[in-house]
């Protein structure tokens, strides 16, 4: 091998090296914001204390994402992507009990996974979204108005019973996302001091149970 192919070879490791580094650090930084947006609420949450969080210096969180406002956006972006990404298996050749199961499991893994992700949405719809108004107009209408197309032609072919497709996404919204933004009143009333692996086990499988049933989907 010559000089310069393993100069080439040193550079393209650097990089990959460098890219795992960001993306990692990235990812620290996500889940720091998370937790410190979700309990301070963005007027109250400081770059130091996500830092702190993150276990990482102040200067990487500007390094990454320049300023407060621009981490908090990215919380969110990354949230609603990450919301989104279990629809990609509603497709007309799917087979409907199993496509909105799988999505209904990946909503409620996701609430139990990340539940300050979803407090800090939530917070953000409660105040008007001034943040993220564009892309629930845009990107979450489009890909609702899809996946609904989808449904009503499931429908149409009688493989399950008439509802509201639209409707539906919200229902499905509703029922798993409550077990991370009310999870302190759920708590209260199953007498827990916070929800586990047994706890959400069991509201998944209602969960799951009464959507398909409503669905016409249900054993």
């Amino acid at each position: 091998m010559n000089p310069h192919s393993l100069r080439h070879s040193a550079n393209a490791s650097d990089e990959t090296v460098k890219g795992q580094i960001r993306q990692s650090n990235e990812t620290l930084i996500l889940e720091a914001a998370e937790r410190v947006f979700a309990g301070a609420g963005f007027g109250g949450a400081t770059m130091s204390a996500i830092a702190q969080d993150a276990g990482l210096p102040k200067a990487n969180l500007h390094y990454y994402f320049g300023s407060k406002q621009e981490l908090y956006r990215a919380v969110l972006a990354h949230t609603l992507q990450d919301w989104l990404e279990p629809t990609l298996g509603i497709t007309p050749q799917a087979d409907p009990r199993s496509a909105i199961e799988r999505y209904i499991r990946d909503k409620m893994a996701l609430s139990a996974r990340r539940p300050h992700a979803s407090k800090v949405f939530a917070n953000e719809l409660l105040h008007g979204a001034p943040v993220v108004k564009t892309l629930l107009t845009t990107e979450l209408r489009a890909l609702v108005r899809d996946k609904a197309a989808v449904i009503d032609g499931w429908i149409a072919a009688g493989k399950m019973a008439p509802v509201d497709s639209v409707h539906l996404f919200f229902t499905i919204w509703a029922a798993t996302q409550t077990y991370a933004d009310f999870d302190v009143q759920v708590c209260a009333v199953l007498d827990r001091a916070e929800l586990g692996a047994t706890d959400h086990q069991r509201a998944t499988e209602h969960v799951v149970s009464l959507i398909l049933r409503g669905c016409g989907l249900g054993t």
